[in-house]
């Protein structure tokens, strides 16, 4: 009796030492993932750049730590564990009164912008000679919300000697597009004579990063500033229901290429907390200081594991990814805004 009364507890404490031990192994690559962040979010503040691509740029340089020594489980931990928490959390920032606040016809052009872009992508990228999941990292990260996208997509893309280095070419394409664009698209709004709500459709339905599209609309007037904050969050609901069809499309075409331990599975957990926080903040029933904490825990957690992405890849490998990915990629920001910006012209 007593043998089996103390098995329990032997049980537990066997559980309890293995929590500590793992602990001890990820927090010092950890650590580093997340003042590499601060650091990132530091220069962010003070001096304006934004604060994903800082991340990467000064994860990169630490790349040494991910190859070997203390760090190198704590970096994984962030690359994996973190991403997928702050890819689910990024649900707090849809709800459904979103879209009664723009028009059946710019909700419609909007949705169907992400997909026609993916789809471009997608062809794009074989057309060029490259592979599938670079078509779909790119196509969905311009079309959804730029560095969030790409983060999210990869993953539930099958893993080879390229992802990391396809991610971070991605992000930091898409930011620096994503700038340029904050830039530009503006004043090529008005003259091209668009009205606020125009300009704010156009502006949200383009332009990749969520920061960039705020600083972009507000920059014209409060009015475009929050219509093209509509749309872009918009564009951040489908990430859902993207994610979920190429975590489809993988499992069944690409499903060989993972032991059968380790399929995809059907419906990504992460995927599964995006979804749920995204109808409990339509309910309601979450206060606005709980959807602001919930909003930069998730923003802390992707600059975090960003951060992690750039001290798993090394310089020369990022410089190896092709002048056709830069064509690709520069092609499908040109590819969404020619098409938003034909489409809101001709329903004029």
């Amino acid at each position: 009796m007593q043998d089996q009364a103390g098995e329990p507890a032997l049980a537990s404490s066997g559980r309890v030492s293995r929590l500590k031990q793992t602990t001890a192994d990820i927090f010092p690559g950890v650590l580093v993932a997340v003042l590499v962040a601060l650091s990132a979010q530091f220069l962010s503040e003070h001096y304006g750049a934004p604060a994903m691509l800082m991340a990467l740029l000064l994860g990169v340089p630490l790349h040494f730590l991910a190859e070997e020594g203390k760090c190198v489980r704590g970096i994984e931990f962030s690359v994996t564990f973190i991403l997928r928490l702050g890819v689910a959390l990024l649900g707090v920032r849809v709800s459904v009164e979103l879209l009664s606040t723009i028009g059946p016809n710019y909700i419609a052009l909007t949705i169907a912008g992400v997909f026609a872009t993916i789809a471009f992508g997608f062809i794009g990228a074989r057309l060029l000679g490259r592979g599938w999941r670079l078509g779909l990292l790119t196509g969905g990260s311009v079309a959804i919300c730029g560095a969030s996208a790409a983060i999210a997509i990869s993953a539930v893309l099958p893993k080879n000697e390229h992802s990391d280095r396809n991610l971070i070419f991605t992000v930091l394409s898409v930011t620096v597009l994503s700038t340029l664009a904050m830039i530009v698209y503006p004043p090529l709004s008005h003259l091209w004579g668009m009205n606020e709500v125009e300009a704010g459709v156009f502006l949200g339905g383009t332009i990749h990063d969520v920061a960039q599209v705020v600083g972009a609309g507000f920059s014209s007037s409060q009015e475009t500033g929050e219509v093209a904050t509509v749309v872009k969050l918009i564009r951040v609901s489908m990430l859902a229901p993207v994610v979920l069809l190429i975590a489809l499309y993988v499992r069944k075409y690409h499903g060989e290429q993972a032991s059968p331990e380790r399929k995809p599975p059907l419906l990504p957990l992460f995927l599964v907390g995006f979804v749920v926080l995204a109808v409990i903040r339509s309910t309601g029933w979450l206060p606005v200081v709980a959807v602001e904490l919930v909003n930069d825990i998730s923003g802390w957690a992707l600059l975090v594991a960003i951060a992690a992405v750039g001290m798993r890849t090394s310089l020369q490998r990022i410089m190896q990814v092709g002048g056709q990915a830069i064509v690709l990629i520069v092609a499908e920001t040109i590819f969404i805004a020619g098409l938003i910006l034909a489409v809101i012209l001709a329903l004029r």
